[in-house]
């Protein structure tokens, strides 16, 4: 690819993901020890890798189209918007004969920094499996400790595996057409597939956008809702598909190359006040 076209593919992805959080074990595990919601309004506060939220509500752990999965990690709290959302994507999913939509994580009771997550913290965030299931009544053993199945078989694969079918495109599309939905990450390979594969009307699949990881998954993020000024935004998508020099630029070696190991570490940065005050004192 030419310079500039890799320059343009870095800046456009610079401005529209996140920043890369900082993980602080003792917040993690202060967050990860509340069991239940902060009482009052929901309110989301923060950004989504450096945030949390009031008033959380819960996800059922079964409803039509949808099972969450390992329950007792107590992540499938969120704002009542992305239950909402979560709620519609299992009923589609049933509609469409796709099989049970099996939910990850969503967020713990008041959101915060999370173990293995670089965000998912103010309530906006969800992790759907990208494997539905299909073999009849699901076993409590996959309940508790779902098995993974990767539809990309590396990191740095450019391409989906055999795997990869019409249900899978099915759930991430029925997902990106939803206009709540501001955007979803997923393997670049997977998003080179939908480049290479969708037909008709493509302005949802600029919301599909390459990122680390999620060969198993696909993850979900809404806006800032209404009601919470505290709320910090992203940048919005940019306008297109998505599958020009900004997707080319994943199947460089940039987005892999190993960084300084003699840098600093960097600080987190600080929690929300109205974050701390929720830990108990």
């Amino acid at each position: 690819m030419a310079r500039s076209a890799i320059l343009f593919a870095f800046l456009i992805f610079s401005a529209t993901t996140p920043a890369q959080a900082v993980d602080d074990p003792a917040l993690e595990a202060a967050f990860g020890r509340l069991s239940t919601p902060a009482p009052g309004p929901t309110r989301t506060v923060g950004r989504n890798t450096n945030g949390c939220i009031l008033g959380a509500e819960a996800l059922p752990l079964s409803g039509p189209g949808y099972r969450v999965v390992h329950p007792n990690q107590n992540r499938y709290w969120g704002h009542p918007d992305l239950i909402a959302t979560i709620r519609g994507l299992g009923e589609a999913a049933a509609a469409q004969g796709l099989g049970l939509m099996l939910v990850a994580d969503l967020g713990q009771p008041r959101g915060g920094p999370i173990t293995g997550h670089g965000s998912h913290e103010v309530g906006l965030d969800a992790d759907i499996r990208l494997n539905p299931w299909t073999e009849g009544e699901l076993p409590a053993v996959e309940i508790a400790d779902p098995t993974e199945v990767y539809y990309v078989d590396g990191a740095r694969s450019t391409a989906v595996n055999s795997k990869w079918g019409a249900a899978q495109a099915a759930l991430v599309r029925s997902a990106a057409e939803r206009p709540e939905v501001e955007r979803i990450f997923a393997h670049p390979a997977i998003k080179k597939a939908f480049c290479e594969g969708a037909t008709g009307d493509r302005t949802w699949l600029g919301k599909v956008r390459a990122w680390y990881g999620h060969r198993a998954h696909f993850h979900i993020r809404l806006g800032c809702p209404v009601g919470s000024p505290d709320c910090v935004a992203q940048a919005p998508v940019p306008e297109g598909d998505g599958c020009g020099a900004e997707l080319d630029w994943w199947f460089t070696d940039e987005p892999y190359a190993p960084g300084d190991p003699n840098a600093p570490k960097p600080e987190p940065p600080p929690l929300p006040a109205a974050c701390t005050a929720l830990l108990p004192r």
